[in-house]
């Protein structure tokens, strides 16, 4: 994989966050780079830009076959009947990849499922928010945003956020494996902002709930190291700061796992905000997730929520290229294996990315255990409709028991008052 800041523009020489395709700066195409996406097993994944090899996910699949047919064999009961319907599901992909591999295809188009920012023509130059083409004053902040409107600007207050988490074992695990954080971040001279952070511990046994907590302490105390020498002033900078600190999180479990053989095989997913000012920063590693909602819409204006990451999951590459649909996504098999996570490897990608946060948006961070039972039209509707965010984590959780509480469940909720 591509180093951290190892990428830059051919023409302008702007330093590239990894997946970009175009310059952020002057807008050249970018070269696109193989990405190896390792698999347990030893078994990796090459994507060359937007193709995914349909030879290599036929291997990974069969190999899924043969797992749980070893499964079928060694067991019984309800276990046997989990690994009889994985076969089941297992077998119609794979004859689904033969056809098409039959057909002549070797590679498969893969959509990135990242969403459309706020699209607004015309930005304003003191809060930075975009507005409506025909738009004389900002939405968000009221400066005027015509030059025949002689005015002063009004540089507008910070955003007030309502925060609210809450966590939960379920119904199933006998372990509660996720880790949160919710609180200010600060300098010895000022307020910075406002840190969000969900990890999904995993490895049973082997303590995921060690690695959620440790990966979590680590982030925060290398945040606070890291700002007391100095704040970056660009979403560029933010996102080279948060990098650093999952990248120094995720060295910190993986030798913990090195030095501790029982724990060997933990890992963390992590999704971490950083609201400042009146925008959000966004690192990103594994399938927790984080969502944007807004009553007033945040895609176009047209949707009233949208999941701001991408899962790092087999099932979320499936969905991408048409072998199941989101909503068997939802109860597969192998629906907790997650190529990306911290701790499993002594190098990582971290995903990351900056967004507008306008009056009423509320920024969800949650565990896979609330989006494997609520699916994103209910829980927007839940959130939109709560009197608080306090009562809407409240309600998302005990929705996602209800729907079977089959992992531990995390909420972590801000709302831009």
């Amino acid at each position: 994989m591509t180093a951290v800041g190892s990428r830059s523009c051919s023409v302008c020489g702007t330093s590239l966050s990894p997946g970009a395709r175009y310059c952020t700066r002057c807008g050249a195409v970018v070269g696109d780079e193989p990405e190896e996406i390792a698999l347990s097993g030893g078994r990796r994944l090459h994507l060359a830009a937007d193709t995914l090899s349909l030879r290599e996910l036929l291997a990974v699949v069969e190999s899924g076959v043969t797992f749980w047919r070893q499964r079928l064999a060694s067991t019984d009961g309800v276990a046997r009947a989990t690994a009889a319907a994985a076969i089941k599901d297992l077998s119609q992909i794979l004859d689904g990849l033969a056809t098409q591999i039959a057909l002549g295809r070797e590679t498969v188009q893969v959509t990135g499922r990242l969403p459309a920012q706020r699209l607004f023509p015309l930005p304003c130059s003191v809060c930075g928010r975009g507005n409506r083409a025909s738009a004389r004053y900002c939405i968000a902040c009221g400066t005027p945003l015509r030059p025949d409107r002689q005015a002063v600007p009004r540089v507008p207050p910070l955003p007030q956020l309502q925060i609210a988490s809450r966590t939960d074992i379920g119904k199933v695990r006998p372990v509660n494996e996720d880790t949160f954080y919710t609180g200010e971040f600060t300098t010895a001279d000022d307020t910075i902002g406002t840190l969000l952070i969900v990890a999904d511990g995993m490895g049973g046994h082997q303590a995921g709930d060690v690695a959620s907590t440790l990966a979590t302490a680590t982030l925060k105390t290398y945040l606070t190291s890291a700002l007391s020498h100095g704040v970056p002033t660009a979403d560029v900078g933010w996102h080279e700061l948060l990098q650093r600190a999952v990248l120094q999180a995720n060295q910190i479990v993986y030798q913990h796992a090195q030095d501790h053989s029982y724990q060997q095989g933990m890992g963390t997913t992590m999704t971490v905000a950083l609201v400042v000012g009146r925008r959000v920063h966004l690192g990103h590693v594994g399938d927790s997730r984080a969502y944007l909602i807004n009553p007033a819409g945040v895609v176009n204006e047209a949707l009233p929520w949208v999941q701001l990451t991408t899962d790092h999951s087999l099932v979320a590459r499936l969905v991408d290229i048409g072998q199941i649909t989101p909503a068997q996504a939802r109860t597969h098999p192998q629906r907790n294996v997650v190529y990306r996570s911290l701790g499993g490897d002594p190098t990582l990608e971290v995903d990351t990315r900056s967004h507008a946060l306008a009056p009423g948006d509320t920024l969800l961070l949650c565990s896979d255990g609330l989006v494997n039972h609520v699916e994103d039209e209910e829980l927007a509707r839940m959130v939109l409709d709560a009197s608080s965010v306090a009562q809407a984590c409240a309600q998302l959780v005990a929705r996602a028991n209800e729907g079977g509480g089959k992992d531990n469940i995390t909420v972590v909720m801000a709302r831009v008052a």
